[in-house]
Protein backbone atom coordinates (compact mmCIF):
# COMPACT_ATOMS: atom_id res chain seq x y z
CA UNK A 1 0.00 0.00 0.00
CA UNK A 2 1.06 3.65 -1.24
CA UNK A 3 0.29 7.13 0.18
CA UNK A 4 -1.49 7.51 -3.26
CA UNK A 5 -3.94 4.59 -2.74
CA UNK A 6 -5.28 5.96 0.74
CA UNK A 7 -9.04 7.36 0.60
CA UNK A 8 -11.05 9.33 2.63
CA UNK A 9 -13.63 6.54 4.51
CA UNK A 10 -17.41 6.34 3.05
CA UNK A 11 -19.23 8.52 5.45
CA UNK A 12 -22.56 6.54 6.44
CA UNK A 13 -24.78 9.64 6.27
CA UNK A 14 -29.01 8.57 6.47
CA UNK A 15 -30.96 10.14 3.13
CA UNK A 16 -32.80 13.14 3.61
CA UNK A 17 -36.57 13.38 4.99
CA UNK A 18 -38.06 15.79 3.19
CA UNK A 19 -42.17 16.81 4.22
CA UNK A 20 -41.61 16.16 8.12
CA UNK A 21 -43.02 19.75 9.05
CA UNK A 22 -41.96 23.51 8.90
CA UNK A 23 -38.78 23.24 11.48
CA UNK A 24 -37.09 20.21 9.46
CA UNK A 25 -36.30 22.89 6.84
CA UNK A 26 -37.40 20.97 4.11
CA UNK A 27 -41.04 20.83 4.97
CA UNK A 28 -44.13 22.23 3.14
CA UNK A 29 -42.68 22.28 -0.50
CA UNK A 30 -40.12 19.31 0.74
CA UNK A 31 -37.56 20.84 -1.98
CA UNK A 32 -39.96 21.37 -5.15
CA UNK A 33 -40.29 24.55 -5.48
CA UNK A 34 -43.83 25.96 -5.88
CA UNK A 35 -45.64 25.15 -8.45
CA UNK A 36 -45.33 23.44 -11.95
CA UNK A 37 -44.99 19.71 -13.10
CA UNK A 38 -41.63 19.20 -11.32
CA UNK A 39 -43.19 19.65 -8.03
CA UNK A 40 -46.11 16.79 -8.79
CA UNK A 41 -45.13 13.35 -8.38
CA UNK A 42 -45.02 11.39 -11.98
CA UNK A 43 -43.21 14.20 -13.75
CA UNK A 44 -42.41 13.18 -16.83
CA UNK A 45 -38.37 12.98 -17.21
CA UNK A 46 -37.75 11.54 -20.60
CA UNK A 47 -35.27 13.19 -23.03
CA UNK A 48 -38.32 15.42 -25.33
CA UNK A 49 -40.62 16.60 -23.35
CA UNK A 50 -41.76 19.59 -23.88
CA UNK A 51 -44.13 20.87 -21.02
CA UNK A 52 -47.16 19.18 -22.77
CA UNK A 53 -46.44 20.97 -26.17
CA UNK A 54 -46.21 18.44 -29.24
CA UNK A 55 -42.31 17.59 -29.26
CA UNK A 56 -40.34 17.92 -31.87
CA UNK A 57 -40.02 14.10 -33.37
CA UNK A 58 -43.90 13.83 -33.27
CA UNK A 59 -43.86 16.89 -35.31
CA UNK A 60 -41.95 16.05 -37.79
CA UNK A 61 -43.13 14.25 -40.89
CA UNK A 62 -41.63 10.25 -41.26
CA UNK A 63 -40.93 9.73 -44.88
CA UNK A 64 -38.95 5.69 -44.00
CA UNK A 65 -35.13 5.11 -44.21
CA UNK A 66 -32.27 4.69 -46.90
CA UNK A 67 -29.43 2.17 -45.54
CA UNK A 68 -25.98 3.67 -45.66
CA UNK A 69 -24.53 0.52 -45.21
CA UNK A 70 -26.82 -0.36 -49.07
CA UNK A 71 -24.24 -1.15 -52.03
CA UNK A 72 -25.25 0.92 -54.83
CA UNK A 73 -24.47 -0.53 -58.45
CA UNK A 74 -24.00 1.79 -61.80
CA UNK A 75 -26.08 -0.69 -63.91
CA UNK A 76 -25.48 -0.86 -67.93
CA UNK A 77 -26.89 -3.69 -70.08
CA UNK A 78 -25.31 -6.65 -72.91
CA UNK A 79 -26.37 -4.43 -75.79
CA UNK A 80 -24.60 -1.40 -75.03
CA UNK A 81 -21.30 -3.16 -74.35
CA UNK A 82 -21.20 -4.87 -78.09
CA UNK A 83 -20.46 -1.36 -79.63
CA UNK A 84 -16.62 -2.47 -77.97
CA UNK A 85 -16.42 -4.92 -80.92
CA UNK A 86 -13.46 -3.59 -81.62
CA UNK A 87 -11.16 -3.60 -78.11
CA UNK A 88 -11.48 -7.18 -76.39
CA UNK A 89 -11.41 -6.02 -72.76
CA UNK A 90 -14.00 -3.68 -70.77
CA UNK A 91 -13.72 -2.08 -67.60
CA UNK A 92 -15.64 0.33 -65.45
CA UNK A 93 -12.54 2.70 -66.19
CA UNK A 94 -12.86 2.96 -70.04
CA UNK A 95 -16.72 2.91 -68.99
CA UNK A 96 -15.89 6.32 -66.92
CA UNK A 97 -14.03 8.10 -70.15
CA UNK A 98 -17.04 7.21 -72.61
CA UNK A 99 -19.10 8.57 -70.06
CA UNK A 100 -21.93 5.83 -70.03
CA UNK A 101 -21.10 5.43 -65.54
CA UNK A 102 -20.16 7.70 -62.93
CA UNK A 103 -17.11 6.83 -61.10
CA UNK A 104 -19.42 6.86 -57.30
CA UNK A 105 -20.13 3.64 -57.95
CA UNK A 106 -19.09 -0.24 -58.38
CA UNK A 107 -20.62 -1.48 -62.01
CA UNK A 108 -23.49 -4.31 -62.37
CA UNK A 109 -23.99 -5.62 -65.72
CA UNK A 110 -27.35 -6.81 -66.78
CA UNK A 111 -28.45 -9.27 -69.35
CA UNK A 112 -30.85 -6.63 -71.66
CA UNK A 113 -29.77 -6.68 -75.24
CA UNK A 114 -27.74 -9.48 -77.34
CA UNK A 115 -23.65 -9.62 -77.74
CA UNK A 116 -22.10 -11.07 -81.23
CA UNK A 117 -18.55 -10.58 -80.21
CA UNK A 118 -16.37 -12.08 -77.86
CA UNK A 119 -15.56 -9.17 -74.88
CA UNK A 120 -13.86 -9.41 -71.48
CA UNK A 121 -15.96 -8.06 -69.42
CA UNK A 122 -14.91 -6.99 -65.75
CA UNK A 123 -17.23 -5.71 -62.93
CA UNK A 124 -17.89 -5.95 -59.48
CA UNK A 125 -21.39 -7.73 -60.40
CA UNK A 126 -23.30 -9.67 -62.87
CA UNK A 127 -26.65 -10.61 -63.77
CA UNK A 128 -27.01 -14.21 -64.53
CA UNK A 129 -28.34 -14.16 -67.93
CA UNK A 130 -25.41 -11.85 -68.30
CA UNK A 131 -23.13 -14.02 -67.44
CA UNK A 132 -24.88 -16.48 -69.48
CA UNK A 133 -24.64 -14.28 -72.67
CA UNK A 134 -20.96 -13.40 -72.12
CA UNK A 135 -19.87 -16.86 -71.85
CA UNK A 136 -22.02 -18.08 -74.95
CA UNK A 137 -20.57 -15.72 -77.44
CA UNK A 138 -17.03 -16.60 -75.99
CA UNK A 139 -15.83 -14.22 -73.67
CA UNK A 140 -15.41 -14.15 -69.99
CA UNK A 141 -17.07 -12.20 -66.95
CA UNK A 142 -14.50 -11.63 -64.59
CA UNK A 143 -15.76 -10.22 -61.31
CA UNK A 144 -13.55 -7.73 -59.72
Amino acid sequence: MKIHHLRPPKKNLKPKRVGRGSSSGWGKTAGRGNNGAKQRSGTPHYGGFEGGQMPLYRRLPKRGFKSLSKQQFEVINIGRLSEFSSESEITPQKLIEKGWISGNCQLKVLGAGELSTPLTVKAHAFSRSAREKIEKAGGKAITL
